[in-house]
C-alpha cells in the first residue's frame, strides 16, 4: 500500500486529493497546524465523507525540526505540498508571513524530504499567478515568469527551490503550475465563491448586492478534481518535471459572474457594484495557459467546464444559505 502525505490537507485540494488517494488504496497523511479552530478545520474533508479516513500529523511549514521527524515517522512515498498562505489579498498585507510560510516553508519541506525520505516523490504546488505581467499572450512552461503580488513572488522562489533540489539531489520533484481552479469547496474569500455564495444570498433574499473590484480581469478557470488529478499523475512519471495544468481557455470574471447569476435567473448587471478598494495594488489583467507538455505526456485533459463547475458552486452554496437559514 502506497503512503503519501499531504501538507495543507484541509484545504480544497488538499481534500479532494485525499478523496482521489483513498480512492486508489493510499494511506493518507494529512498535516495540520495547530490551530484553536480546530473543531470546523477539517470541514472540507467532512463535506467529503473522508474525515475519519485520513491519518493526522502535527506540523507547520515553519518548523523544520518537526517536519523531520514528521518525515521521519510516516516515510511517505509521495509528498504533496500544498500548503500555503494563499489568498492573493492578504499577500499584501502579510508580505512577510506569506514569505515564510508559502517560499521558505517549501524549502524547509524540501529538506525535509532530502534528509529523511529522498527517494519518496515530491510535488509542488506551483501557480499561474507566477506569470503575473504576461511576456506572452498564452504560458506554458518556458514563458518568463514576471510575479506582481508578495504571494507570486514567494510561490516563484518555491517553484525554483523545487527545481534546484531536483538538479542538485536528485530528488524526483516536480511542479504543477495550476492556473485558478475551484469548486464548491473553494474559500470564501475567493472571487469564485464570493460570488456564487452572493448569487445564493441574493436569490434568496438576504442581499442586494454583489460588490466586486476589477471583473474585466480575465482567468484560465478549471475544476479543483481535474487539478488534483494531474497532481497524481505527475507522481506516476518516471522522470520528474514541471507542467501547465489549465483548461486553455479564458474568461472574465465579468462573464463568470452572469453564468452564475442567469443559472438562478437574475440579471448580472442589476447587483454587481464596483467597489475601487478591492483592485489589486498591481493587478494581473489576463491569464491562459497551455497545458500540451501535460496531455501529451500523460494524457491529462480537463473533464468538468467552467459552466458546469460554476452551476455546482451556485447550487451547494443555495443548500448552503438555505441550511444557515433555518
Amino acid at each position: 500500500m502506497k503512503r503519501a502525505l499531504i501538507t495543507g490537507v484541509t484545504g480544497q485540494d488538499g481534500a479532494y486529493l485525499s478523496e482521489l488517494l483513498l480512492g486508489k488504496g493510499y494511506e493518507v497523511y494529512g498535516m495540520l497546524r495547530r490551530s484553536s479552530s480546530a473543531d470546523v478545520v477539517d470541514s472540507r474533508l467532512r463535506w467529503l465523507g473522508i474525515e475519519k479516513d485520513i491519518r493526522y500529523v502535527d506540523g507547520n511549514l515553519t518548523d523544520l525540526s518537526g517536519l523531520i521527524r514528521t518525515f521521519k515517522e510516516v516515510k511517505p512515498d509521495e509528498v504533496y505540498n500544498l500548503a500555503a498562505q494563499s489568498f492573493v489579498k492578504s499577500s499584501w498585507q502579510q508580505p512577510l508571513l506569506t514569505g515564510t510560510v508559502t517560499g521558505l516553508g517549501t524549502a524547509n519541506v524540501l529538506e525535509a524530504v532530502r534528509l529523511e525520505c529522498p527517494t519518496a516523490r515530491f510535488y509542488q504546488a506551483s501557480s499561474s499567478e507566477m506569470y503575473g505581467l504576461i511576456q506572452e499572450p498564452v504560458q506554458t512552461e518556458t514563458t518568463p515568469f514576471y510575479p506582481r503580488s508578495p504571494y507570486a513572488a514567494a510561490k516563484l522562489y518555491a517553484h525554483w527551490m523545487t527545481v534546484n533540489y531536483r538538479e542538485s539531489f536528485d530528488l524526483h520533484a516536480s511542479s504543477g503550475i495550476l492556473f485558478n481552479h475551484e469548486s464548491p469547496l473553494r474559500g470564501i474569500e475567493f472571487v469564485t465563491r464570493k460570488v456564487t455564495d452572493g448569487v445564493a444570498r441574493i436569490k434568496l433574499g438576504l442581499e442586494k448586492e454583489l460588490r466586486l473590484g476589477n471583473i474585466d480581469a480575465k482567468r484560465d478557470w478549471g475544476h479543483s478534481k481535474d487539478y488534483v488529478r494531474a497532481m497524481w499523475l505527475m507522481l506516476q512519471q518516471d522522470v520528474p518535471d514541471d507542467y501547465v495544468i489549465a483548461t486553455g481557455r479564458t474568461t472574465t470574471v465579468r462573464d463568470m459572474c452572469r453564468i452564475a447569476f442567469d443559472h438562478v435567473g437574475l440579471k448580472a448587471d442589476d447587483h454587481i457594484v464596483i467597489c475601487p478598494d478591492l483592485f489589486r495594488p498591481a493587478e494581473v489583467d489576463v491569464l491562459l495557459g497551455d497545458s500540451t507538455k501535460a496531455r501529451e505526456k500523460f494524457g491529462w485533459v480537463p473533464e468538468i467546464g467552467l459552466e458546469e463547475m460554476i452551476r455546482e458552486m451556485v447550487d451547494v452554496d443555495l443548500q448552503r444559505v438555505r441550511r444557515n437559514m433555518k
